[in-house]
């Protein structure tokens, strides 16, 4: 039987790249997210390759979220590999003049949702002494920028999150990882920016930007490495950019 990866986040981006990758590697895939046409359009193409059950919820939704992965038939129901790529950035603003929505918003998703995915699969894996979880960060989890105070601190809490689970669950042979990348060239930006196109086309001007299959094709190497192999903490740069600051724009 192929593995099964269930993957957060898997309507645009990251989420969406790594689901391509991967059905066409053989995975069972189970996608997850909150807008259902995207779902049945991405199932629809990758039913092609392999088996496909798509999940609707927010991963914001505690209740949605464990009735949900409860739901999954038989076939879905032995998990090899969790992809915790659903997050998100609302505003760049100063901690002064934050939006406690937007604070709330980037952490009960980056977070909370984060943790309320990996318990509800993380007693499937103990019971089968078996499973791989990689954890979508970012570089704003291993630095701080001006005005990212409220995501950067929800990305530190991924970084800190990844480092436990990988100490709790070692016992059971569970691996995980994470990759923190840096400018990925997604609706990241226009998310962030609530919707201003010009805005967010702005952020990539004059940089090659990471595009979200270097991050599934990085995401399909790890967790195809042999398994007593775990890529722990892995950080992803343009070549264009040095820091989250700092970056050479052929402008």
């Amino acid at each position: 039987m192929n593995k099964t990866a269930l993957i957060t986040g898997a309507t645009s981006g990251i989420g969406q790249a790594t689901a391509r990758i991967l059905a066409k590697n053989n995975y069972q895939i189970i996608l997850c997210g909150r807008r259902e046409d995207r779902l049945a359009e991405l199932k629809k193409e990758l039913s092609e390759f392999t088996e496909v059950c798509t999940l609707s919820f927010d991963v914001r939704d505690k209740k949605a979220v464990f009735e949900s992965i409860s739901s999954l038939p038989e076939a879905f129901s032995k998990i090899d590999v969790l992809i915790n790529n659903a997050g998100n950035a609302h505003g760049l603003d100063s901690i002064q003049n934050g939006d406690l929505d937007d604070w709330d918003a980037m952490i009960d998703i980056n977070v909370k949702g984060l943790l309320y995915v990996s318990k509800a699969i993380i007693p499937k894996m103990i019971e089968q002494k078996s499973g791989h979880i990689v954890n979508i960060g970012s570089i704003a989890g291993k630095e701080v920028y001006p005005n990212g105070n409220v995501y950067c601190a929800s990305k530190h809490a991924v970084d800190a999150l990844n480092q436990a689970m990988r100490m709790d669950l070692n016992q059971y042979g569970i691996r995980v990882g994470a990759i923190h990348p840096g400018m990925v060239e997604t609706e990241f930006s226009e998310v962030r920016f609530k919707g201003d196109i010009e805005r967010a086309a702005n952020v990539y001007n004059g940089i090659e930007a990471l595009q979200p299959e270097d991050i599934a094709d990085i995401i399909h190497f790890v967790v195809s490495r042999p398994y007593h192999v775990n890529i722990a903490d892995l950080i992803v740069y343009p070549t264009a950019q040095a820091s989250a600051t700092i970056l050479k724009r052929d402008i």
